[in-house]
C-alpha cells in the first residue's frame, strides 16, 4: 500500500476513505466488467454456453488492449506514481480485476475498516473463501493501518489463525490496527468476521520500516 506524499483522502461522518473507491470512468467501467466475465466464467453451463464465441471475442479484447500498452517498466512507474492511494493493487484496486475491491476508511480510534462480499473466484473449500485469498486480504488491510497509525513498513511475518470457514456470498468485515512500534518493527493485528460477529480469521504481523524498492 503506496499512500504517496500527499495522499488526498475523503472523509465521511464514520471515517476517512484510504482507498480508492471505483469511479464512473472508463477504465473503473471496463474492470468491472472484467470481474463480471471472471465471475460469470465459473458459474456458466459449460455444456450448453458457447465457449468457443466467448474465447474468440476475449482474445479480441485482449488484442486491442494489448496494441495499447506500454512497456512493462513504463507502466510499473506510471503505477506508484499515481493519485498516492494505488488503484492497481490485488485488494482494494478499482483497476485490478482480481481485485473484489474492498474500501478501507480509517476510523478515530486508529483501526481501519472495511466491508466485502466475496463471490466464486475466490473459493477453496465448497462455498468458503480460499485461506490464501483471507491471507492477502488481511496482509493488505494490516499495511494500510500501519500507513493510517503513522508508520508504514514491510511485510516481514504474519501469523495467520483459521477459526472456521470464511463464507462466501455473506457480507465480511475486515479490520486492522496498528497496535505498537519498537525501533523499525511494527506490529499490527486485524481480523475477518461475518455479520453476526463471529471471527473467521484473525492475524498477527510483524512490518519492519524500510524503503520499498521502486521501478527507475
Amino acid at each position: 500500500m503506496d499512500l504517496g506524499s500527499h495522499p488526498t483522502f475523503e472523509s465521511h461522518d464514520d471515517g476517512t476513505v484510504l482507498t480508492s473507491a471505483p469511479q464512473d470512468a472508463p477504465v473503473d467501467r471496463a474492470t468491472a466488467a472484467a470481474r463480471r466475465v471472471v465471475d460469470a466464467m465459473l458459474r456458466t453451463d459449460r455444456a450448453n454456453a458457447n465457449l468457443d464465441r466467448v474465447a474468440e471475442e476475449l482474445n479480441s479484447i485482449a488484442d486491442h488492449l494489448e496494441e495499447h500498452a506500454p512497456a512493462v517498466a513504463e507502466r510499473l512507474i506510471d503505477m506508484w506514481n499515481g493519485e498516492g492511494v494505488t488503484r492497481h493493487d490485488p485488494v482494494t484496486g478499482p483497476e485490478n480485476a482480481i481485485a473484489p475491491p474492498i474500501v478501507l476508511e480509517g476510523l478515530s480510534d486508529g483501526s481501519v475498516r472495511g466491508e466485502v462480499t466475496l463471490t466464486m473466484p475466490y473459493q477453496g473449500p465448497p462455498g468458503c473463501v480460499h485461506g490464501g485469498v483471507s491471507a492477502l486480504i488481511l496482509d493488505h488491510v494490516l499495511g494500510v493501518a500501519n500507513a493510517w497509525g503513522g508508520q508504514a513498513g514491510m511485510t516481514a511475518q504474519l501469523n495467520v489463525r483459521y477459526h472456521r470457514p470464511t463464507p462466501l456470498f455473506e457480507p465480511l468485515t475486515v479490520t486492522g490496527r496498528q497496535m505498537s512500534v519498537e525501533g523499525r518493527k511494527i506490529n499490527t493485528v486485524g481480523s475477518i468476521t461475518t455479520a453476526d460477529g463471529e471471527v473467521c480469521v484473525s492475524v498477527e504481523g510483524l512490518f519492519i520500516d524500510a524503503a520499498v524498492p521502486r521501478p527507475r
